[in-house]
């Protein structure tokens, strides 16, 4: 296997491409359960129909574990858009007509939602009054068991050659509320210094599924508490404003 030519890079994680194939190693600190999860993860969302790349291997390379899947040809949704700014109105279509197909999926045997987020606001460095309030805030949120892709953000979507969209990254998918989903991908906007995108997107999406802005609001306290696990200075502030379940609305 040929792990010359790379052509993604993230933290913990390098992307090759060797031919038809795309070979996605783990740096040696990466748990071997997360990896075997999201393999895992791959497998069953591929069984959903949803165009996403196949899953043809998992193995270990130089003491790395690594996931080998298809390689798609083309270019990422990101790329597109910051090529074509006059595009933005129809990608961001797609874009939401994707997230939509995801979450029309359902994949019993995927991870719960809230079992996720539950774990993750316990995690926080966040006051206990806070993460009660979280909890307690989650506890309420009606439960549904739609697909939620927990990354959906432009650089996750591929587009081939031929036009045909392919998504990306299984590794957060879960099974839950899909305006949690969409809260997710808001707050990534955002935290990618793109809030009028953020703004643009969550009002088509509520427009084209009929769902009202407020009901993903009341996600966005826990969706920013989850995200403050990863630690990053650099985000510290806006999260923290957006955890303030008392001052948000």
């Amino acid at each position: 296997m040929n792990l010359q030519n790379i052509i993604a890079e993230r933290t913990n994680k390098t992307v090759y491409c060797d031919g038809d194939k795309a070979i996605k190693v783990f740096s040696a600190e990466y748990k071997k359960y997360d990896v075997l999860n999201e393999a895992l993860n791959q497998a069953r969302v591929e069984e959903t129909g949803l165009n996403i790349p196949k899953l043809w291997e998992v193995g270990v390379a130089d003491g790395k574990w690594m996931i080998v899947t298809d390689f798609i040809k083309g270019k990422t949704l990101a790329q597109l858009i910051e090529e074509n700014p006059d595009k933005l109105d129809e990608y961001l279509e797609l874009f939401v007509d994707l997230q939509m197909q995801v979450h029309a999926q359902k994949c019993p045997l995927l991870s719960k939602l809230k079992d996720k987020m539950n774990k993750k606001i316990s995690d926080t460095t966040l006051d206990a009054t806070t993460r009660y309030e979280l909890h307690t805030r989650l506890e309420g949120m009606p439960k549904h068991n739609k697909v939620c892709h927990g990354d959906f953000n432009p650089s996750n979507i591929i587009i081939s050659e031929d036009g045909t969209p392919y998504i990306i990254d299984w590794a957060h998918v879960t099974q839950g509320n899909a305006s949690a989903d969409v809260a997710r991908t808001y707050l990534l906007f955002w935290l990618a210094g793109k809030s009028d995108i953020a703004e643009k997107y969550l009002k088509l999406f509520c427009k084209k599924s009929d769902t009202a802005i407020q009901y993903v609001q009341k996600w966005m306290p826990i969706v920013a508490a989850s995200q403050s696990v990863k630690g990053r200075p650099e985000e510290k502030e806006l999260l923290l404003s957006w955890v303030n379940v008392v001052d948000y609305e």
